[in-house]
């Protein structure tokens, strides 16, 4: 990840204005252009290799059994999965958010 020294106010206002675009946006549609501009393709690969584990993470199936059925890293799936247990609580939110939608869809 490249450091830029321009000062931690500027850093994070940037970071702040980033995500209030990101919670601005208002459809998978406007998200998809949104990220296509915003990120190289290997980058938009590595978000969603890392959010394609974290169903399989959270069922408790083996890491190995994982990588196998996804082709994602192994380093990548532990990585993930502190995540899930001792990060930030950003993957969980999202999950249990999309999870419950899902869950009210299929009624």
């Amino acid at each position: 990840m490249k450091v830029r020294h321009t000062g931690n106010e500027s850093t994070e206002e940037s970071e702040h204005q980033l995500y209030e675009a990101i919670a601005s946006l208002r459809s998978v549609e406007e998200a998809k252009k949104f990220f296509e501009d915003l990120c190289t393709p290997t980058e938009r690969q590595a978000m969603a290799d890392r959010w394609r584990v974290v169903e399989p993470i959270k069922a408790g199936e083996a890491y190995r059994a994982i990588h196998e059925k996804t082709g994602v890293s192994v380093t990548t799936i532990g990585r993930v999965a502190r995540c899930l247990t001792l990060g930030t609580g950003g993957y969980n939110l999202i999950y249990e958010r999309l999870r419950r939608r899902n869950n009210a869809s299929e009624r």
